[in-house]
């Protein structure tokens, strides 16, 4: 029996599920997967950014329960502190955390603009300037970190958590077909073939549930 459950919803769609299923990887906490259904109004709500808060991922763990990304993030950090979530230096943990941050609370035109969707490809997509913005700051940070912590993670040579949080945006960038400088381009791509992704998008792309809203087409 699994030591944990995780509770996610859509795999094509949810970034924070994403985000929250990384992280126990990265952990190497022995979950259990549980699926919100797409037709709980909660759910659908989260997905098409109605929702004032978001209540999946939710990790349980013994008598915790943990459903905010980062609150996960830092719990699991406290319990396996040897996995590497966060740097070891203090300046680097800091940076880390800052960053992690950033994309908790921002970037809401980015997510508006384009929303995840694995199965889906828009070749020469327009993006408009409020999501640009978005994406020029995005990928300054990815830049900055990449050159201070010598990459080919953010902060260094093993992925940590920034890595979880920011790697449903490099699902964005490859379905959008967004268009990136060299040392953004090679991050995006390192992320997409990491094993852990390549596992979570395998599934997605089986995943036989649809939300209609979110298949548009551009």
């Amino acid at each position: 029996m699994a030591e944990a459950s995780l509770t996610i919803s859509s795999k094509n769609y949810s970034s924070w599920s994403l985000r929250g299923w990384l992280l126990c990887k990265m952990a190497g906490i022995d979950f259990a997967e549980r699926l919100a259904p797409l037709d709980d109004p909660a759910t659908r709500a989260e997905l098409l950014l109605l929702s004032p808060s978001f209540l999946v991922p939710c990790l349980e763990h013994g008598p915790v329960k943990v459903w905010d990304t980062l609150a996960i993030a830092e719990y699991l950090n406290e319990i396996k502190p040897q996995a590497g979530l966060l740097p070891a230096d203090v300046a680097a943990r800091s940076h880390c955390r800052a960053v992690c941050g950033e994309m908790h609370s921002g970037f809401a035109n980015l997510r508006s603009a384009l929303p995840m969707n694995l199965k889906a490809r828009h070749e020469g997509f327009k993006v408009w300037a409020g999501a640009q913005a978005d994406i020029e700051r995005v990928t300054s940070i990815w830049r900055e970190c990449l050159q201070q912590y010598k990459g080919p993670y953010l902060f260094g040579a093993t992925p940590t958590m920034a890595d979880a949080m920011y790697a449903p945006v490099c699902t964005r960038f490859a379905t959008y077909d967004v268009k990136l400088d060299p040392a953004s381009a090679a991050y995006r791509d390192l992320i997409l073939r990491w094993a852990p992704m390549l596992e979570w998008t395998n599934a997605a792309k089986s995943e036989p549930e649809e939300v209609e809203e979110l298949d548009v087409e551009f």
